[in-house]
């Protein structure tokens, strides 16, 4: 399907109000400190992920990523690049993923801006908010259109040979399960992530645990000071907001 490229008119909305749509947290700090409000921090390596058109999309995989899903307006770098997931000790052998980063470049990101589609109602936006992602399946994909495409085709491969099947309970359980039993450090039992090799291909979809389940989540742009895009954030928590509130509360 044909991507519906954004109007003259939201292009130019787009411009006026991109300055509210930068990201209130310093994701630089996110990924360099060992601990923020007192919760302890610790990178996740989930391998790579390869975006072969650069046309990203971020969405809930087993919900909204459908074959009509459409890729945010502005392109990334062509590439194969390390995808990493922050992760937050809430206690005692109790994680959540904070965020997760693909790193595109090996600069610095001076500022990060909301990754949007090219087609969201910019003008009753309002400083402060964002548009996100919706989960609806506590999970969180970040794939290339073409990964898309190829993983679409996959899952409907696998429903039409199991009419009666649940794809997630009857095939991806297991694959989350397998992960934990490989990789457990940072995982509850059942597994909180894959990056699964989509059959007959080269490609691969990570699917990783949304943060505190359900709900909207932003993704973020960084740009270096040559206004290139060096990574691409998903948030799923925002540390400060969160455990700051606690504490005043």
């Amino acid at each position: 399907m044909m991507k519906t490229e954004p109007t003259k008119e939201w292009l130019a909305t787009y411009e006026e109000k991109k300055h509210l749509l930068a990201s209130p947290t310093n994701f630089n700090h996110y990924f360099t400190a060992t601990e923020i409000c007192e919760k302890k921090l610790f990178h996740l390596s989930l391998g790579e992920v390869k975006l072969p058109t650069g046309r990203v999309i971020v969405r809930d995989p087993l919900v909204y990523l459908q074959s009509d899903a459409q890729p945010y307006f502005i392109p990334v770098p062509k590439g194969t690049f390390p995808l990493t997931v922050l992760v937050m000790e809430v206690d005692q052998d109790h994680y959540r993923y904070v965020a997760f980063r693909v790193k595109l470049s090996d600069k610095e990101a001076v500022q990060h801006t909301e990754a949007l589609l090219g087609n969201e109602d910019l003008e009753r936006f309002d400083p402060g908010e964002y548009f996100g992602f919706n989960v609806d399946a506590g999970l969180a994909t970040i794939v290339d259109e073409k990964t898309k495409d190829a993983y679409c085709a996959f899952e409907q491969q696998w429903m039409a040979s199991h009419p009666d099947g649940d794809i997630y309970h009857d095939y991806l359980a297991g694959e989350f399960k397998k992960s934990y039993e490989n990789n457990p450090q940072y995982q509850r039992s059942g597994g909180d992530w894959i990056n699964f090799a989509i059959p007959g291909t080269d490609l691969s979809i990570p699917m990783i645990q949304s943060g505190y389940g359900d709900g909207a989540y932003p993704v973020y742009y960084g740009y270096d000071q040559d206004g290139a895009i060096c990574e691409i954030i998903v948030q799923f928590v925002d540390i400060e907001l969160t455990f700051e509130e606690e504490e005043e509360a």
